[in-house]
């Protein structure tokens, strides 16, 4: 089992499965959050085992699809993990296990600041990923 959890430890999960990738967004929103490495699981295999009451949620506005989620009490970026989609993303941040995955794409890269080099040969998208 795969736990994870936000900085003080009120939101708590579990995840049944390894996330099938990891992306990094580079979006201003994401940035600013604190999210931009995003882990994506599939929704029957994720449970919250702690502090769903302490979630709160800001709403996507486009060009962004996701909604975030946060602990209201320490105020860690959670991803989506109140999504009722298939797969979604979470902060791949607050996975407390050691995942040996590495990073499928970057999205968002238009927004990336310029100080930002990205040193890796993962899929690059202007946008969200069309692929």
């Amino acid at each position: 089992m795969i736990k994870g959890s936000c900085c003080c430890g009120t939101v708590q999960f579990e995840i049944s499965e390894k996330p099938n990738m990891i992306g990094m967004c580079h979006c201003n929103r994401c940035r600013k959050v604190g999210a931009s490495a995003l882990a994506f699981v599939k929704s029957d295999t994720f449970c919250i085992t702690a502090g769903q009451s302490k979630i709160t949620t800001f709403k996507a506005v486009p060009p962004y699809q996701y909604n975030r989620c946060f602990c209201s009490v320490c105020g860690t970026s959670l991803g989506e993990i109140l999504s009722d989609m298939e797969f979604f993303p979470i902060n791949a941040n607050c996975i407390d296990s050691e995942l040996d995955l590495e990073v499928k794409f970057h999205e968002f890269v238009s927004e990336k600041p310029s100080w930002l080099v990205i040193g890796d040969k993962a899929k690059q998208f202007i946008e969200h990923p069309h692929e």
